[in-house]
């Protein structure tokens, strides 16, 4: 049984019990506010609550306005229906048609609209959405599962570097990149309990596990990239000295997929460039394309680690 599930239960009891203590008519109608207006996250159970407030009050308005002037017949209510809906999407408003509907039927019931009747509704509506918010405000923390995602997502990343470590040292290496579409999905569904983590704190405009996952799927294009191109590398038997100097490089990253730390690699990175400007020109078309493509990826690892390094500043600055 879901949390949201024990949450609406024990709302929509509260409601009706309140709502029959204060022997108002249609109590039931209070737990279906409750039942109705209860989402996945504070933020989403705020913005329904509002939609469904504003447009039962609305229908109340204009409902009993137009009742008391043409009658209550099913006619008039046709009519109204047939007008008040482009109201609630000009108003944007229109996820709140169903309560009220339910609010203005309650009047049709009655054949009255006076004070009375009226308070009697509105006494409804308050106790349901503020059931919702009351059980709503109670929200689990996602933090521990996040964590979890984070482990998988830097645990899959490291062996996709180690991966292209290998690939450059060793032609006849194969690799099908499973692990590209793995941590891909792994990093969606990290996304999704970020979102709801986001939005459960309402005056939080920040959150450092959703930079950190957008970071990384950003890296993960990267990845993605350079794999189409080390494809391209490793069936070429030419022997070339920046191959090994890189193997060593994505080796040292795979080694420090959780570390915010980018020193050392960027310090081999730079290495690794004076070690190509130093070089002589290719003799071959073939060691041209290689060594063109090297010098691809390494200017590729390097938005990499640059694109880590900004995420964990900006990590630091905000804590």
């Amino acid at each position: 049984m879901g949390y949201r599930t024990i949450k609406t239960a024990i709302g929509a009891g509260l409601a009706i019990w309140i709502a029959s203590l204060l022997d108002l008519e249609f109590a039931s109608f209070a737990a279906i506010i409750v039942i109705m207006c209860i989402e996945k996250t504070k933020k989403r159970t705020l913005h329904s609550i509002q939609k469904k407030f504003f447009a039962s009050l609305l229908s109340l308005l204009l409902g009993s306005i137009c009742f008391e002037l043409l009658g209550y017949h099913p006619i008039v209510l046709t009519l109204f229906i047939l007008l008040f809906v482009p109201v609630l999407l000009k108003a944007r408003i229109q996820e709140g048609f169903v309560t009220s509907m339910v609010v203005i039927l309650h009047i049709y019931t009655v054949k009255e609209a006076n004070l009375e009747n009226l308070l009697n509704e509105l006494y409804i509506i308050f106790i349901g959405i503020g059931i919702a918010l009351l059980v709503n405000s109670i929200m689990p923390s996602f933090k521990k599962e996040i964590e979890k995602y984070k482990m998988k997502i830097e645990n899959k990343f490291s062996v996709i570097l180690h991966q292209f470590s290998i690939l450059l040292k060793d032609n006849e290496q194969k690799w099908d990149g499973k692990e590209l579409i793995e941590v891909e999905n792994i990093l969606n569904q990290a996304k999704n309990i970020a979102i709801q983590e986001v939005e459960n704190h309402l005056l939080r405009k920040e959150n450092n596990d959703y930079y950190y996952l957008e970071m990384r799927e950003d890296q993960l294009g990267i990845l993605k990239q350079m794999a189409a191109i080390l494809r391209i590398v490793s069936s070429s038997e030419l022997d070339i000295k920046q191959r090994g100097m890189l193997a060593a490089i994505f080796l040292n990253i795979s080694q420090h997929v959780d570390s915010g730390d980018t020193t050392i690699a960027l310090k081999l990175l730079e290495e690794y460039e004076e070690s190509i400007r130093e070089t002589e020109l290719p003799k071959t078309r073939e060691e041209f394309e290689i060594r063109a493509n090297l010098f691809y990826l390494n200017f590729e690892i390097k938005n990499y680690l640059i694109i880590k390094k900004n995420i964990f500043n900006r990590s630091k600055l905000s804590s």
